[in-house]
């Protein structure tokens, strides 16, 4: 910078980015010394060298702050994760799906995990339905960013921000897959979170 520019010959650039032309490190300092700014060699691998007139303070001062809001922003959207049972219940859902939705609205991807245990895990549509359903309830705040999929014993979706008020999922659109399984292991002692069962057959001799 200035000085410490060792090159007989420079490209000069002026403060807006106007190309100045070939000038003489002489000359190029003398044009930066009269706006009272810096020369700043960038890219000194250039034949020959091109070399800037900025505020250099200004320049470190913005470059630092850029850095720091772009770690801000990195460590800001860190990936959350909340944990579900294929049995879970309705109160249950209700707050852990609240919990999702908070850290989607402060910027977070959250990754949704259904745990399956013993028998479980050889009805993956229980899990498949309970992600649809949380990606239904904050469907107006965050998107399907990497969609269900089997991990082991664990079924796992990834949702990350997407503030869109009003949308709505088509439903059955084929977005979380065909895992293939007894339809009815909701009967097998599985809590089902969309609502009260279906009723049975009515007793012999009603009307």
């Amino acid at each position: 910078m200035n000085e410490d520019i060792r090159t007989a010959e420079v490209r000069l650039v002026a403060p807006d980015g106007e190309q100045i032309g070939i000038k003489s490190l002489p000359e190029a300092l003398e044009f930066a010394r009269n706006l009272d700014l810096d020369l700043v060699e960038v890219a000194p691998g250039a034949d020959p060298p091109v070399c800037r007139v900025m505020d250099y303070g200004k320049y470190r001062y913005e470059a630092a702050q850029r850095a720091k809001e772009s770690r801000r922003k990195s460590s800001h959207a860190a990936l959350k994760e909340m944990k579900y049972r294929p049995k879970i219940g309705r109160g249950d859902f209700d707050t852990k799906t609240s919990k999702v939705a908070g850290f989607l609205e402060e910027g977070h991807k959250v990754k949704i995990t259904i745990m399956f245990r013993g028998r479980e895990v050889f009805h993956p549509e229980l899990g498949s339905e309970i992600l649809e359903r949380v990606a239904d309830t904050v469907v107006e705040i965050g998107k399907v960013d990497q969609f269900p999929k089997l991990d082991g014993r664990n079924m796992t979706m990834v949702l990350s921000p997407d503030r869109r008020p009003g949308r709505k999922r088509r439903p059955g659109d084929g977005s979380f897959g065909d895992f293939s399984g007894d339809k009815t292991a909701a009967g097998d002692g599985a809590v089902p979170v969309d609502g009260p069962p279906a009723a049975g057959p009515p007793p012999a001799g009603s009307p």
